[in-house]
């Protein structure tokens, strides 16, 4: 029987995109007459039109969630029953979070990655990205400024004294953003009919939104198409081998976790069935995979979690657009495992108190994370440099940061969903309802 490519459905469209870029970049990296060339097309045609899509994704990030966090706010109304959310999400976030990194520095201690790599491969890897790695360091120190206590340091980040320059930064201040949204919302709630204004714009700006996400989705078969191959066009599947200790022992906590805790997540707590959620959930999953951003697979994890699994528009509002920045089980994972490969790599033998200091760093860089490809190489770096390892040593990892990006940020999206689906299920709404089309 022919099949033809434009009639599948659109999960299965990015799926045979991203398969086929894949696979193509990573035969032309590996035929050396034509891998110039490859890298060529990859620098100046896919990689560009990948960026339109991404680009535009995250041009949609910023009014998603104010229309989001205002018209959710006023729609729960009930102050008592925002912050019982609210409660329910910061418990959860914590203690998946912590279990995570526990999984992430297990799994690094007992395969110790550091200790595998051969010295040849990590001289030639820290020559090749050095100018990178030197350049991220360089950043963060001047990002750094004067040292504020933790507390003043999250009072400053929540609460911007200017919520357009705090837009204005790069990265945004999203933290700063949804704190001034939920402000809002919940003001307009307390207001009543004269607010009905301004609620209804923030109503409207949301359809309109989620018509202009729709809009760009269609874009996404070619675009994932074109980031992943200008991925393996570039770097080929040869570096991923010389570091497949370290890439094997983070995907592999990453799908311990995936398929493991979120498993017995949905069984005991949201009572469904695993399987039927991560079906419901597959187009969400792989734009979490091809963008490797939290913020950009935002509006396509909003439209999937309210048609596919049921959850009330309120409740994803609030959820999913705090969840993109608080609640990234699968970035803490990663912090935890990479700190303690770059300690092994330098033959520092971090005690078990050491240890814990990363489980409780790791587990608030998850939280304070920006939700954007390398996001978490900052906090690595300040986390190493902390624990007497050299930064420098960042250069080793960046050869594979972005595949491993890709698989963590799909565990974050993976997990904020969840964490909807389960306060949707912990309010009384219905849930997961049969689907006849699903997106």
């Amino acid at each position: 029987m022919r099949l033809n490519f434009l009639t599948r459905s659109l999960p299965a469209q990015i799926l045979t995109g991203l398969l086929v870029g894949a696979a193509l970049g990573g035969l032309l990296n590996a035929i050396g007459p034509v891998a110039p060339a490859a890298r060529w097309f990859a620098d100046h045609f896919a990689d560009p039109i990948g960026q339109i899509f991404l680009r535009l994704l995250q041009l949609l990030v910023i009014p998603l969630i104010f229309a989001s966090l205002v018209s959710g706010a006023a729609a729960l109304g009930d102050m008592r029953e925002l912050g019982r959310i609210g409660l329910r999400c910061i418990v959860y976030t914590v203690v998946v979070s912590a279990i995570s990194v526990l999984i992430g520095l297990a799994i690094a201690q007992w395969i110790r990655p550091g200790d595998r790599v051969d010295d040849g491969v990590r001289a030639e890897l820290t020559e090749r990205y050095s100018r990178d790695a030197a350049a991220r360091i360089e950043n963060v120190e001047s990002q750094r400024g004067p040292s504020d206590p933790p507390l003043l340091a999250a009072v400053k980040a929540t609460l911007p004294t200017n919520i357009f320059a705090a837009l204005a930064a790069d990265p945004p201040n999203l933290l700063g953003l949804m704190f001034f949204a939920l402000f809002l919302g919940a003001a307009a709630a307390m207001v009543g009919e004269p607010a009905r204004p301004f609620l209804d714009f923030s109503q409207g700006l949301y359809e309109v939104v989620l018509r202009c996400i729709d809009l760009v989705m269609k874009l996404a078969p070619l675009a994932v198409f074109c980031l992943v191959f200008a991925l393996t066009a570039r770097f080929g599947f040869g570096l991923l081998a010389s570091l497949s200790w370290f890439a094997g022992s983070v995907i592999g906590g990453l799908a311990l976790h995936m398929f493991g805790v979120y498993s017995l997540i949905l069984i005991f707590l949201v009572k469904v069935n695993p399987i039927e959620f991560f079906s419901r959930i597959r187009t969400v999953l792989i734009t979490a995979f091809s963008t490797a951003s939290s913020s950009a697979t935002l509006p396509t994890a909003l439209h999937v979690s309210e048609k596919n699994l049921g959850v009330p528009r309120e409740i994803n509002g609030f959820v999913l657009t705090i969840g993109a920045t608080a609640n990234q089980n699968g970035t803490a994972l990663y912090e935890g495992a990479t700190i303690l490969f770059l300690a092994q790599l330098a033959g520092v033998d971090l005690t078990l108190a050491q240890q814990a200091t990363v489980l409780g760093m790791a587990i608030l860089g998850g939280i304070g994370t920006a939700g954007v490809p390398g996001g978490s190489l900052p906090f690595i770096i300040l986390v190493a440099a902390s624990l007497g390892v050299d930064p420098a040593l960042i250069a080793v990892v960046l050869g594979v940061d972005r595949l491993l990006d890709m698989c963590r940020t799909t565990l974050n999206v993976a997990g904020d969903v969840t964490l909807a689906l389960y306060n949707a299920r912990a309010e009384g709404h219905p849930i997961m309802p049969e689907l006849t089309d699903r997106a």
